[in-house]
């Protein structure tokens, strides 16, 4: 399978970025589906601006939402979503979570939730950002991307003292379509195909394990929506199953969201909107269920 652009076994430079880019038309809009949505929260959350994002001579102002009357003797609960801006169901089931759990916390931890960490794919239904670069592996100290770079510096006062952690991904048919084949293409590389996890999953810190966790978060979800089967060789996206619906990566040592907190407790879930068997609404009833039990978990267990 060939990406229309660039040249086989050459990676991209900033040509083909720019002709990648041009190929991008705004879809759905970062100011009305999530600074939006974001104003009524107002009234019971304290909602500050991180850092903003210039992209093509837009700005793009990023926002955190944290409990009112935060106090540093308990312990902090963090939910990220929109890493990827295709990713639909993390930024709107993190937001769907503040509105109808978020206070269900207070007085018992400090909540902070980042829903929409780059508004520049959001409204272009792209996983990487303007500059073509993908922020889920560049979650680091001195990032050159400016969507990780800011959630790193809002975090950064944090590490040592958040709980838990929970980052709010999709698989899509687009991953094989269109995504995958670009990564291939930008870095000069063979595609080579792969399958789509038809279900939820959760990916666990292979550095850190909590299989217990994930078991809580999976059987909560259950309830809500189907869990992903693994493949014929038993793996879901080419690794093996910890547990049913949970795999494994080096989540630290891959600059990945999850692992920028340092929390006792992290996960990245990963649901699948197109399939027969769930709904756009369902995907965000699952994200929520798993920031739910994610948090439940963790709380008992601190």
């Amino acid at each position: 399978m060939s990406y229309p652009i660039g040249s086989p076994g050459q990676p991209w430079g900033p040509a083909e970025v720019s002709a990648w880019r041009e190929r991008l038309v705004k879809q759905r809009s970062y100011a009305a589906d999530v600074l939006t949505a974001i104003e009524p929260l107002r009234r019971d959350f304290d909602v500050s601006e991180y850092g903003a994002v210039v992209s093509g001579g837009e700005l793009f102002p990023l926002l955190a939402i944290r409990s009112r009357g935060w106090r540093d003797d308990l312990p902090v609960l963090v939910v990220t979503g929109g890493v990827h801006g295709y990713e639909t169901s993390g930024v709107h089931g993190a937001l769907a979570f503040v509105r109808q759990h978020g206070l269900e916390m207070a007085g018992r931890a400090n909540l902070l939730v980042a829903p929409c960490v780059s508004p520049w794919a959001y409204e272009r239904v792209q996983r990487w950002n303007f500059d073509a670069q993908d922020p889920n592996r560049n979650f680091r100290d001195g990032s050159a991307v400016p969507e990780s770079a800011a959630l790193v510096a809002l975090l950064a006062p944090l590490r040592g003292r958040v709980l838990m952690h929970i980052d709010l991904h999709e698989t899509t048919d687009t991953d094989e379509s269109e995504f995958r084949p670009a990564l291939a293409a930008r870095d000069g590389e063979v595609f080579e195909p792969g399958l789509i996890p038809d279900g939820f999953y959760l990916v666990d810190d292979a550095e850190q394990p909590q299989p217990e966790f994930q078991r809580a978060v999976i059987a909560a979800v259950a309830a809500v929506t189907h869990i992903a089967e693994p493949d014929a060789n038993g793996q879901i996206i080419g690794c093996p199953l910890q547990s049913p619906g949970v795999i494994s990566f080096a989540v630290r040592s891959r600059a990945l969201c999850a692992a920028i907190t340092g929390a006792r407790f992290t996960t990245t879930t990963e649901v699948y909107p197109d399939s027969a068997r769930a709904t756009p609404e369902q995907c965000i009833d699952a994200q929520v269920a798993a920031v739910r039990a994610a948090i439940t978990y963790a709380l008992a267990a601190a």
